[in-house]
C-alpha cells in the first residue's frame, strides 16, 4: 500500500506527517518569516534617513541649532613696547578674554512647524536677552608673558552658531549708549571653546567700548538678539556664575547640555525652565588668551524641541517584534488545527505570515500620515480581521473564526501594550512568551505527537500498516 504513510511505532519509522513534525515545521516556518521582515526594516531605515535629510534642509533654511555665547571682553595683546611689525600668526599676538563675573540670560521663544510633504521640523523664533557684569579690579587682566593689553582695541564680542538665522541687527547697550553689534575684529588664535574636534562653531560680532573697558573698572551690557532656529536652543555658561531662565510654547522640550535645570514647570502647551551654573562646577577659567577656552562648548545650557511621536522609531521598534508577531499567531493556528483535527497546509501557514508582514508596511505608510497610535489600531484592525476571516475559510467553523478574533486581538493588544512601556517591555515580552507556550503545552498535553495527524471524514483515513504491505 504505498499510497498510504506510516508512524513511529514497532516499525520504527517516522511518520512524515505526524504532529511533532507539523509542529516543528510551523516553528521553522515562523523562523523564515523574520527574512521578508528584514526587507521591511530595510524600507523603515531608508525612510528614516529620508526623514532625516528633510529635516536637516529646513533646519539649516531656519538657521539649525542654535547655540549664544553672552557678552565676553576681548582684549587684543601685543609685544611688549615693540615697534617693529609682527607676524600676523606671531605667538606674541592674540586675544585675551575676560568673562563677565555674573551672567544673565534670557529666552522667550515661539515655535511653528514646518512641513515638507510627509516630514515636519519644529522650527522657533527667539528673543534673546544676555546680561553681563564685568568686574576689572576683582579679576584684574595679565597678559602672556612678554605682551602688553591693547585696551585702545577692546571689545564686547557676542558669539551665534549659525548667524544666518538673525531676525533683526544685534545690539549691545552699555551706559545708556545702545550699539549695532559688527563682525568682531579678532585673531586666528581665538576659538571661544570650539577646538578642531568640536562641531561648536561660532560666529563673533562685537563693539568698541574704549570708554568703560579700563583696568580697575566695574560696568554692566546688554545685549539683545532676535533668532530663528530649529529644534534645539542652548546658550553656554559665559559668566563666573551663569543663570538662564527659558519660556516657551513647546508642549515637549528636553532639557540637556552640560547642567541640568534647577527648576522647571511644564503646562499645557508651555514650559519654562532655570539655571544656575557657579563658578566651580562651570570648570572653566575666569580669563586667559582665547585658545584657551577649548572646554566651553560642554557648558552649554540647552533646551530641545523634542517631537514625542516619531513614526519611524516606533515602527522600527514594533519591527524588533516581528518573530514574537508571527510566532504567536502560528501558534494559534496549531493549536486550532489540534483542536479541530483540520489539516493545514505549510502554505497557508505562509500565507498568514505574509499578511503580518504587510502589517507593518500599512503601519509605516499610514504612521507617516497620521502618527503611531491610530496607524497601529487600523493596520492592527485590518489584520486581526482579515486572519481570523481566514481562520474561519480554513477550518470551516464559524466559532473558530470567533475565537481567532478574540485571541489574535489579544495578541495585537499585547504588542501594543510592549511597544508603549519602554521600560518594562523586555519583562512584558517574556511573560507573554512563557504565558504563549505554557498555554500550548496545555492544549497539546494529550496528543500523541507519533500519530498521523487527523483528517476530515471526507477524507481516506490513514491507517497504521505493516512494512511487508508498505513495500
Amino acid at each position: 500500500m504505498a499510497g498510504h504513510s506510516t508512524y513511529l511505532g514497532s516499525q520504527g519509522r517516522i511518520n512524515p506527517r505526524s504532529m511533532g513534525v507539523k509542529l516543528i515545521v510551523v516553528c521553522g516556518l515562523a523562523v523564515s518569516m523574520t527574512i521578508p521582515g528584514l526587507f521591511v526594516r530595510g524600507l523603515v531605515e531608508d525612510r528614516t534617513e529620508r526623514a532625516a535629510e528633510v529635516v536637516r534642509q529646513i533646519s539649516e533654511y531656519a538657521g539649525g541649532q542654535q547655540t549664544f555665547l553672552g557678552p565676553t571682553l576681548a582684549i587684543p595683546y601685543i609685544p611688549y613696547k615693540s615697534a617693529l611689525p609682527m607676524p600676523a600668526n606671531s605667538s606674541q599676538r592674540g586675544t585675551y578674554l575676560i568673562f563677565p563675573t555674573t551672567a544673565s540670560a534670557t529666552l522667550k521663544t515661539a515655535t511653528e512647524e514646518r512641513r515638507r510633504s510627509l516630514f515636519k521640523v519644529p522650527v522657533y523664533r527667539a528673543d534673546v536677552i544676555l546680561d553681563a557684569t564685568f568686574d576689572l579690579a576683582d579679576a584684574p587682566a595679565a597678559a602672556p608673558q612678554g605682551t602688553e593689553l591693547d585696551w585702545s582695541r577692546a571689545e564686547i564680542i557676542v558669539g551665534v552658531s549659525n548667524a544666518r538665522g538673525a531676525l533683526a541687527d544685534a545690539t549691545l547697550t552699555a551706559n545708556g549708549k545702545t550699539s549695532t553689534l559688527v563682525p568682531a575684529e579678532i585673531t586666528p588664535d581665538m576659538t571661544l571653546g570650539a577646538d578642531q574636534n568640536s562641531r561648536l562653531r561660532l560666529t563673533l560680532f562685537g563693539t568698541r567700548i574704549e570708554a568703560l573697558a579700563r583696568p580697575n573698572t566695574h560696568f554692566t551690557v546688554t545685549s539683545s538678539l532676535q533668532f530663528s532656529g530649529a529644534q534645539r536652543i542652548a546658550v553656554l555658561s559665559y559668566g563666573k556664575t551663569t543663570h538662564l531662565s527659558i519660556q516657551g510654547d513647546w508642549p515637549n522640550p528636553g532639557f540637556d547640555g552640560g547642567f541640568l535645570p534647577i527648576g522647571r514647570k511644564l503646562t499645557q502647551g508651555a514650559f519654562s525652565a532655570e539655571w544656575s551654573v557657579p563658578f566651580i562646577a562651570r570648570g572653566v577659567r575666569a580669563e586667559g588668551p582665547g585658545d584657551s577656552f577649548n572646554g566651553l562648548e560642554t557648558t552649554a545650557l540647552g533646551t530641545s524641541f523634542v517631537e514625542l511621536a516619531d513614526p519611524y522609531q516606533s515602527v522600527s521598534r514594533a519591527q524588533k517584534y516581528v518573530l514574537l508577531f508571527v510566532g504567536l499567531v502560528f501558534l494559534s493556528y496549531f493549536v486550532f488545527e489540534v483542536a479541530t483535527g483540520k489539516r493545514v497546509h505549510p502554505a497557508q501557514y505562509v500565507l498568514v505570515g505574509v499578511a503580518q508582514i504587510i502589517f507593518f508596511l500599512l503601519l509605516l505608510s499610514l504612521a507617516e500620515r497620521m502618527g503611531f497610535d491610530w496607524s497601529f489600531l487600523l493596520a492592527g484592525a485590518a489584520t486581526v480581521a482579515l486572519l481570523s476571516v481566514n481562520t474561519a475559510w480554513v477550518f470551516s467553523s464559524r466559532s473558530q473564526g470567533l475565537k481567532a478574533l478574540a485571541t489574535f486581538t489579544l495578541l495585537y493588544l499585547l504588542i501594543y501594550l510592549l511597544l508603549r512601556v519602554e521600560d518594562n517591555a523586555l519583562l512584558m515580552g517574556a511573560v507573554a512568551s512563557f504565558l504563549a507556550v505554557a498555554a500550548t503545552m496545555y492544549f497539546t498535553r494529550r496528543i500523541d505527537w507519533y500519530s498521523p495527524i487527523a483528517t476530515d471524514p471526507s477524507e481516506s483515513q490513514i491507517t497504521p500498516v505493516s512494512p511487508k504491505e508498505s513495500v
